[in-house]
């Protein structure tokens, strides 16, 4: 009899731990699952923000839709696309502007990025307010950036009269309305809006890089250049990569400097791809074929950029 009392709390106890074995593992796996049910919302939402604008120009670049010709729209499957590579060669010449505005930028930019983070990463008296001057400029609009420079290029009141009277050029001449001078007038501007972008990134770099390195270097009889390029340069890689990715995108995007600086002018001289698009939905009125072109400017940004990325070995070893 007491064997036959004493069976039945080990069989419970039995019981009670493989429950709590499970209870645990289901507790671990609610765990587990929380921090995605807590994002679910704000994802959900991203989702629809990025995923509804992109199918929708999408299905658009295979219609025809002009608000202004309602009669012509409908399916038009890949004839927008067909037009875009074979009968548009103002899509050509866009397409090698924003090329070359992208590639002019986004070096001169990092060198003079790179160059005003490495003065102001020095000790000197004055430092904090060198580099709220430096980085002001990034927080300027492009609308104001474009303003400012608007009235600086004025040939009445801006540089050139001054110019002028020290006896550069002539009065009454306009940097924006000259196609030898438009370029590199756009080029400036858009330089005092950009430089401090990469002169924040690579800035915070350098002050994560060990100074024992610097010491040991010094020790070791390497000047300021070996110093340069064998300690900070590979140090700052994957800043620069990420910053001249990251630009490279936006200026390639850029249309509201030289929309409202030179309006794509003159002679079409300073229109980029996105420029065309927007000059094509919003003053053409045919969001079918600007649909299209965005599609394709969409295309070659994600092309370039994982062909950078992997050319460029993004977040190697490199230290």
């Amino acid at each position: 009899m007491a064997d036959a009392v004493a069976k039945p709390p080990r069989v419970t106890r039995r019981r009670t731990s493989r429950t709590s074995r499970m209870s645990g593992t289901k507790g671990k796996g609610s765990a587990r699952r929380l921090p995605y049910l807590l994002i679910a919302p704000a994802g959900l939402l991203m989702l629809g923000f990025i995923a509804y604008p992109m199918l929708s120009v999408l299905y658009y670049s295979l219609q025809n839709y002009n608000v202004t010709k309602p009669w012509r729209n409908g399916y038009a499957g890949l004839d927008n696309f067909t037009k875009i590579f074979t009968d548009d060669p103002q899509f050509w010449d866009t397409l090698a502007f924003s090329g070359k505005w992208v590639v002019t930028e986004v070096l001169l930019q990092l060198v003079l990025g790179l160059a005003l983070a490495l003065l102001i990463n020095q000790t000197f008296i004055g430092r904090g307010i060198a580099r709220a001057l430096v980085f002001s400029p990034w927080a300027v609009s492009g609308v104001l950036t474009t303003t400012i420079w608007m009235l600086l290029y004025n040939p009445s009141t801006g540089i050139s009269r001054y110019l002028a009277d020290a006896g550069i050029g002539s009065y009454g001449t306009s940097v924006l309305s000259d196609t030898g001078t438009v370029f590199w007038a756009a080029v400036l501007a858009e330089l005092w809006r950009g430089v401090p972008f990469f002169a924040i990134l690579i800035l915070a770099d350098l002050q994560s890089i060990p100074k024992d390195l610097y010491e040991a270097a010094s020790v070791d009889g390497a000047g300021r250049m070996r110093q340069f390029f064998h300690i900070t340069l590979p140090h700052l890689k994957d800043a620069i990569i990420l910053s001249t990715l990251l630009r490279g995108v936006w200026e390639f995007n850029n249309v509201d400097l030289l929309y409202t600086l030179t309006g794509g002018g003159p002679a079409g001289q300073t229109t980029t791809l996105p420029l065309y698009v927007a000059n094509t939905g919003i003053d053409g009125h045919d969001f079918g074929y600007a649909s299209a072109l965005t599609t394709v400017a969409f295309v070659i940004l994600l092309f370039c950029s994982i062909l950078y990325l992997r050319l460029s070995k993004f977040g190697g070893d490199n230290k």
